[in-house]
């Protein structure tokens, strides 16, 4: 849909805001005297009226980095209704500035949808950044995304969401390495929404539909065998062979579908290495993470991002006192405000690790970060 149109269609609704209602109607010479006021209609019609013009007559590659700033600040004040109009008109554009693009990828997952399916000018940097700052409902859209790259598609199985895979799984455009269908057949042990998509995936190969073939039930077992010659006999010896191997070893608290804890950590260590390598690794991802209960990612995240040891980190929250792992947080930029609920989030996971024979010593977080990783490696090494 064109900017255009989306004014007119915009319009047209009952509901719109007064001033966007009438955008559509908006001549050039209007926008000076709309430039002028200070109203919020009158910004949201300049703001929709450029887009418009901008669309009928697309600027050589980018617009002005002046009309950019522009587009940014107007957007910014707008309401939800016109970002939604905004984004669909903006979805196809490859004139649109980049900052704004960026920041509809991570508006409300309605403004967002549009941006994220269709958007040229989001770049893998920027996929992976929804896929470490926004929400669960942006990363599906990511992992839906038409020619979806093979660097964000190993990103999104790194991370080991159920949905997020089984969006990825049924995209058959995506750019999915051998390995990276081997891993998501693996997944799809613990999680039964990805068979069906994997079942049907082009890229499947005689080997992984063998495997598949091990654990989905008859129906898509047919539907494999329609498109691969597979041994019966074979799979089922493969079958009896891993349960008699591990079968009086288990106890019955143990699910045959628990993921493997050395494989996950891998794939989080895998995850960290890969939001660095692009520069996503943030202090922000280390707080999502330890509300996740996702402890092992926390202590690769921050490790990686103070350029410490995994060891030096699990020591130092194995310690009777927090102030090491104060130190490393301080390192990494988390604000002193969070600390304490991140405390309370790792203790909850290591029964109570770091200890509290004494207080933290907050004097330690007026530290600068590079102060704060000196002291944060002596205080380890002495240990």
């Amino acid at each position: 849909m064109t900017a255009a149109a989306s004014l007119q269609t915009f319009s047209a609704r009952p509901a719109a805001p007064t001033g966007a209602a009438r955008a559509a109607a908006v001549s050039p010479s209007d926008l000076l005297s709309l430039a002028r006021s200070r109203t919020t209609d009158d910004r949201q019609r300049l703001l929709l009226a450029l887009a418009a013009m901008c669309d009928a007559t697309p600027p050589q590659g980018q617009v002005s980095p002046v009309m950019g700033e522009i587009f940014m600040a107007l957007a910014a004040q707008a309401e939800h209704d016109i970002r939604r109009c905004l984004s669909e008109s903006l979805a196809s554009a490859e004139w649109a500035p980049p900052a704004l693009i960026n920041m509809l990828a991570l508006d409300d997952i309605e403004i967002a949808r549009p941006i994220i399916a269709r958007s040229p000018l989001l770049q893998d940097r920027d996929l992976l950044k929804i896929l470490v700052e926004a929400t669960l409902e942006h990363h599906i859209e990511v992992a839906r995304r038409p020619r979806l790259s093979g660097v964000v598609a190993d990103a999104v199985i790194d991370a080991a969401e159920p949905a997020t895979m089984t969006a990825l799984a049924s995209n058959r455009t995506a750019e999915i390495s051998e390995d990276g269908l081997r891993r998501l057949v693996e997944q799809s042990r613990r999680i039964a929404a990805l068979r069906a998509p994997l079942t049907r995936h082009p890229r499947l190969n005689d080997v992984l539909a063998g495997q598949l073939y091990s654990w989905v039930g008859q129906a898509l077992r047919q539907a494999i065998s329609e498109r691969f010659r597979v041994d019966d006999a074979s799979v089922g010896e493969a079958i009896d062979a891993a349960v008699l191997s591990v079968g009086p070893q288990r106890t019955p608290s143990v699910s045959v579908d628990e993921p493997n804890v050395a494989e996950r950590e891998e794939m989080e260590r895998r995850l960290v290495a890969k939001l660095q390598s692009a520069g996503q690794l943030r202090a922000g991802f280390l707080i999502r993470a330890i509300r996740e209960k996702r402890l092992t990612l926390f202590e690769h995240g921050l490790a990686t991002l103070g350029g410490f040891s995994v060891a030096q980190v699990r020591s130092a929250v194995m310690r009777s006192s927090p102030d090491a792992l104060c130190l490393a947080c301080n390192a990494v930029g988390i604000d002193r405000a969070v600390l304490p609920a991140v405390l309370d989030e790792v203790r909850k996971l290591t029964d109570g690790w770091p200890g509290k024979t004494q207080g933290a010593n907050w004097a330690q977080m007026t530290l600068s970060p590079a102060a704060a990783a000196q002291e944060f490696r002596a205080l380890i090494g002495a240990a």
